[in-house]
C-alpha cells in the first residue's frame, strides 16, 4: 500500500474551502405552504444540511423529507395546539400553552420563530414562559398563524417576550391583533405592560402602529384634553414611556418654554383621517367579551397557598384528634384503677 499523501491548506484558500460549512436550510414546507427562511435556526446538525425542512403545522415536528412528512401527517394525533383555548371569534382562535407542560411543542415553536426573527435567543429553556398561539379554524383543524410568549413572572412587567406572525399571514392585521390581545391580558391583570426590548424591525413598526391607533382612539373619543395619566388609565394598560414616545413621534407633545412643562396638542382632523384609513382596511379586532381567562400566576399562587393552608389545618386537626384520643385512653385507665 502506498502511503497517504499529506494535504496542506493555504490560509488564503480557507474561506473558499469552508464556504459550504454553513447550514443549508433555505426554505421550510409548512402545511400547504413553502416559505423562504430569513435567518438561521439552531436545528440539530442532522437536519441543518437539507435545503428544505418539513414542519408539521399542528405539532410543529420537523422532518427531513416529504415522504416522512406525509407519513407523519397520516398519523399525527394533533389538530390544534396542546393547550387551553381561551379566546375564539369566528375563525380565529387563541390557545394558552404552558412551556412546562408542553416542552417539546414550545421548543419546536421557538426554533420555527428563529427562522424569521433576528433577535430570538431563547430555544430550549421554555418552562418559565407561557405561549399564546393564534390559529385559523377550518374543517381540517386549527392552522398556525402566529404567537407571542410572555414570562410567567416578569420583574420588569414585560407583557410580551417574543412575537411572530408567519410571512404567509402578514398584512392581514394578525400582528396588530396579537399585540392588542397581549394588552387585554395585561389589563385583566390590572397592570401596565410593555414588550421586551430590543424589538425587531418589523416588531417595532407593528408596535408603533398599534400605539398610535390606541392613542388616537382615546384622544378622538375624549371631549376634552387628557393628561398622560388619563391616557394610561383609558388606553389598555400602556406604560408611561410608551405613551410619551408615541406622542413625541407624532409631534403631539409640545414643551412650554416659559414654565418648562409639556402639553398635549391634538389635531382632531388628523386623528379622524387616520382612524378612517384604519377602519377602511377591515382588520380584525379583539372582542373583550370572548376572552375566557384568569391570570396564570395569581390563580395558581392562590390555589397553592390555599392547598398549603388546608394541609396545615388537616395536620393540626389530626394532631388534635390524636391528643384527644390519648387523653381519653389515659382517663379511662385512671378510672379503671
Amino acid at each position: 500500500m502506498q502511503p497517504r499523501q499529506e494535504t496542506t491548506f493555504d490560509i488564503e484558500d480557507q474561506p473558499q474551502i469552508f464556504a459550504d460549512a454553513t447550514p443549508k436550510i433555505r426554505s421550510i414546507r409548512f402545511g400547504d405552504w413553502e416559505m423562504d427562511t430569513w435567518y438561521v435556526a439552531p436545528y440539530p446538525e442532522e437536519y441543518s444540511w437539507y435545503p428544505t425542512l418539513y414542519i408539521c403545522e399542528y405539532c410543529l415536528k420537523y422532518m427531513k423529507s416529504k415522504y416522512i412528512a406525509d407519513r407523519h401527517k397520516m398519523k399525527c394525533p394533533m389538530k390544534h395546539p396542546p393547550g387551553d383555548e381561551i379566546y375564539r371569534d369566528g375563525l380565529i382562535s387563541i390557545f394558552e400553552v404552558d412551556g412546562r407542560k408542553n416542552t417539546i411543542y414550545c421548543q419546536n415553536l421557538c426554533l420555527l420563530a428563529k427562522m424569521f426573527l433576528d433577535h430570538k435567543t431563547l430555544y430550549y429553556d421554555v418552562e418559565p414562559f407561557l405561549f399564546y398561539v393564534m390559529t385559523e379554524i377550518n374543517d381540517t383543524g386549527c392552522h398556525f398563524v402566529g404567537y407571542f410568549s410572555k414570562e410567567k413572572r416578569s420583574p420588569l412587567n414585560y407583557n410580551v417576550s417574543c412575537i411572530l406572525t408567519l410571512p404567509i399571514h402578514q398584512r392581514k392585521g394578525y400582528g396588530n391583533l396579537l399585540i392588542e390581545f397581549s394588552y387585554l391580558l395585561t389589563k385583566r391583570e390590572s397592570k401596565t405592560g410593555s414588550p421586551e426590548k430590543p424589538l425587531s424591525d418589523l416588531g417595532l413598526l407593528s408596535y408603533r402602529y398599534y400605539w398610535r391607533n390606541v392613542l388616537f382612539e382615546v384622544l378622538n373619543d375624549s371631549p376634552e384634553a387628557l393628561s398622560i395619566e388619563g391616557i394610561i388609565y383609558r388606553a389598555t394598560s400602556m406604560t408611561v414611556n410608551d405613551v410619551v414616545a408615541t406622542l413625541q413621534i407624532n409631534n403631539m407633545l409640545v414643551k412650554d418654554e416659559e414654565n418648562g412643562t409639556y402639553r398635549i396638542v391634538v389635531d382632531k382632523d388628523l386623528i379622524k383621517n387616520h382612524l378612517e384609513k384604519v377602519t377602511a382596511k377591515g382588520y380584525p379586532r379583539i372582542r373583550t367579551e370572548n376572552l375566557r381567562w384568569t391570570p396564570f400566576i395569581l390563580t395558581r399562587a392562590l390555589r397553592r397557598a390555599q392547598d398549603l393552608e388546608n394541609e396545615k389545618n388537616i395536620s393540626k386537626q389530626e394532631q388534635q384528634n390524636s391528643t384527644d384520643r390519648t387523653n381519653k385512653i389515659v382517663d379511662d385507665e385512671m378510672d379503671v384503677d
